[in-house]
């Protein structure tokens, strides 16, 4: 579903990502992990054009989505994006945040947009709070939110990055509930998190990150049970030494 040729992506003279090449599979979930400032975020910025590249192609679909003449609102229709902090529109409750969309962008009647978002707010537990504003929700409940929006879209794929990272870690597992569940359904997930225990349990493939270069790639348990670059490897040591020392 998305390929990545040689991709590179410059910040003046830092270099983002470098000569990054990868494929996901489409039902595939896959863990984006590594330390801060590795490019994890740039890498999945640019699958929906908010980040350009410098040089290589993103594939998606087998279609150049970096191409001139690409109308860039159509493609992101086509990508469910959920960000660290949520987005949401504040004087929209969460029900009118989630009918926007389907609403200006697809033509979808108001009934079926209506119906569509009540669904989806009840697939993630909060058909209760649909006509809550966001000020009136947590900040797990409004990320809940920001996920049943970009749903209603009925993308073929969905981007996270770092959805946790924002929230009280007694919220963290609320969002990570309904993240597993999409999985299950067969989602195509691109997810940049921190959360390990997500990574073990719920991915296909890790890929991680440094300096912007995918040093490691592989399943959950050769990630975790066996690295084999060095990097990798030291980066899973002091998450284990972080998680004993708290």
């Amino acid at each position: 579903m998305i390929r990545f040729d040689n991709v590179n992506k410059w910040y003046g003279q830092y270099h983002a990502l470098v000569n990054v090449s990868e494929t996901i599979a489409k039902g595939e979930v896959v863990v984006v992990c590594g330390p801060s400032g590795s490019g994890k975020s740039t890498l999945i910025r640019t699958i929906n054009r908010l980040e350009p590249i410098d040089s290589g192609r993103i594939l998606f679909e087998n279609e150049d989505i970096h191409r001139r003449g690409l109308d860039i609102n159509l493609f992101r229709s086509h990508i469910g994006f959920v960000f660290q902090q949520f987005n949401l529109f504040p004087h929209l409750t969460a029900l009118q945040n989630c009918t926007i969309a389907p609403m200006h962008l697809k033509r979808v009647g108001k009934k079926e947009a209506h119906e569509r978002a009540l669904a989806l707010l009840d697939r993630v537990g909060l058909a209760h709070k649909a006509h809550a504003l966001p000020s009136e929700l947590s900040g797990g409940q409004q990320q809940r939110v920001a996920i049943a929006r970009a749903l209603t879209m009925q993308p073929p794929v969905m981007l996270f990055d770092e959805p946790t990272s924002a929230l009280d870690p007694e919220m963290v597992g609320e969002v990570l509930h309904v993240m597993k569940s999409l999985a299950r359904d067969g989602m195509t997930m691109v997810v940049v998190t921190h959360e390990m225990g997500f990574a073990r349990e719920v991915t296909d493939r890790v890929l991680f990150m440094d300096q912007g270069e995918i040093l490691e790639r592989g399943t959950p348990d050769a990630f975790f049970g066996r690295p084999e670059h060095p990097r990798a490897r030291q980066f899973l040591s002091d998450i284990r030494i972080s998680a004993v020392a708290a």
